[in-house]
């Protein structure tokens, strides 16, 4: 078996010179994707929705747009070195704690919190398929849901997931977009006016808290931009590539692939911004005016209502499926970029040798089964769906602090000159970088305030 980290002048290959042929290689930023949309849009941008209305429908905007160029940095890097994040990240500038630098040590005690988040999302898959077998135990379900997808990603192959990946995402887009539709037949409709509304940059008092955990949360957050390497180097494009050279066929080659890349993390991120705000629309709609909020062990029943109060009573066996294809593929989407991650992170630490096909891969499948318990045995314990998802969502905000700061070394330390970007570009990286950094400041002052 070929491993897909390995970079050698034999696996190199010409980038497509066609927008169409271009698309064949895409596929990376659709796993994000359906990774993104089940905590996010789901959960935390309808909580939003439905605790401020239409006011903050800006802040949605923002935090899928504003994180792309960060992305972008990630993968030229991965595609120029060959590297996987955490040996990236080991390189960067700062202390260290023995041989590993102080961005890995943040980033784990982040990613405890955020076990947080996802075991948010096993409660809330489990609340949905106790719904339909309420004979069930929900403690059951549970951990057949975290069986399930460990099942799925244990063996760590790329190809399955992308596919599953494109296959959920489209069924829960016409599932969401037919509900949005549907809405404006109903006495929840909405106008032009209230879509204007939400671009006007207001953030009430009280919804500070929840539209940083969304900002955090929704669009890519630090850990998908984190895993968007794994996948990248899986798909190909750091292969591809070959070998880093100081050289105009290399540059030319490189810059071929990173416009692949480009254009597939921006369709991906029309995908996602497209399904957050319609999640967010039928939040507004639907909840906000019925003063209902979507928390604790009533979240599936209370999100139920975006469908069933759009689409009729019908509809509830309609949501149910919708709300499982969209929390499960976040799970497994999740499953997948944790496996790497931190099997990476081991590797920096020295418990094992992530260059190693056979090591790497043991470890992936081994990881694939305790991590699901954790996320289940956590919300065991907590049981507060909502809550869970937006701790972790803040926990992503601080992940994506850590992303900033590489993002700069990347682009100003390790991009070859060959590659420099335009100035446009880079003000649109520099308005990336300020914004998360801005809400980041902002969102620990109203916390601890």
């Amino acid at each position: 078996m070929r491993d897909p980290y390995e970079v050698r002048e034999d696996t190199i290959l010409a980038p497509p010179l066609t927008f169409r042929r271009r698309l064949r290689f895409l596929g990376p930023g659709f796993i994000l994707s359906a990774s993104i949309v089940g905590s996010g849009e789901l959960i935390a941008t309808t909580r939003l929705g439905a605790e401020a209305g239409w006011v903050t429908l800006w802040v949605i905007l923002v935090s899928c747009l504003v994180k792309v160029a960060v992305q972008l940095e990630f993968g030229k890097q991965a595609i120029c070195s060959g590297q996987t994040t955490m040996q990236a990240l080991n390189g960067l500038p700062g202390p260290r704690l023995g041989t590993v630098n102080w961005s890995i040590w943040t980033w784990l005690v982040l990613m405890s919190i955020k076990l947080l988040q996802v075991g948010g999302i096993v409660g809330g898959t489990a609340l949905v398929v106790h719904i339909v077998l309420p004979q069930v135990p929900l403690e059951l379900t549970c951990f057949v849901v975290a069986i399930a997808v460990s099942l799925i990603i244990f063996r760590g192959a790329y190809a399955p997931i992308e596919r599953l990946s494109l296959v959920m995402i489209a069924l829960f887009t016409m599932l969401t977009l037919a509900s949005v539709v549907a809405v404006q037949f109903t006495p929840f409709r909405f106008s032009g006016a209230d879509l204007l509304s939400g671009l006007a940059l207001q953030l009430p008092p009280e919804a500070v808290l929840v539209a940083i955990g969304a900002f955090g949360i929704t669009g890519v957050g630090g850990d998908e931009i984190m895993a968007y390497n794994y996948w990248i180097l899986e798909k190909g494009y750091g292969r591809y590539c070959g070998p880093r050279q100081d050289s105009d066929v290399w540059a030319k080659r490189a810059r071929g692939w990173i416009r692949v890349m480009t254009l597939d993390a921006i369709l991906s991120m029309v995908l996602y911004t497209l399904m957050t705000v319609a999640f967010y629309m039928l939040g507004a709609a639907i909840l906000h005016a019925q003063a209902l909020l979507p928390e604790g062990m009533a979240l599936i029943e209370i999100l139920s209502q975006l469908y069933t109060q759009s689409l009729g009573p019908w509809a509830g066996a309609l949501f149910l499926a919708g709300a499982f294809v969209v929390l499960f593929s976040t799970l497994f989407g999740a499953l997948a970029l944790w496996t790497r991650l931190f099997t990476d992170a081991f590797g920096q630490i020295g418990w094992l040798d992530f260059r190693d096909i056979g090591q790497r891969h043991r470890a992936i499948a081994l990881l694939a089964w305790i991590i699901p318990l954790l996320w289940t045995v956590v919300f065991l314990l907590v049981r507060l769906p909502t809550l869970m998802v937006l701790i972790g969502g803040m926990a992503g905000t601080g992940i994506l602090l850590i992303v900033v700061f590489a993002t700069v070394h990347f682009r100003y330390r390790q991009l070859p000159a060959r590659l420099q970007p335009s100035r446009q570009y880079d003000a649109v990286l520099w308005l990336s970088i300020f914004a998360i950094i801005l809400v980041a400041v902002y969102g620990g002052y109203q916390a601890f305030a």
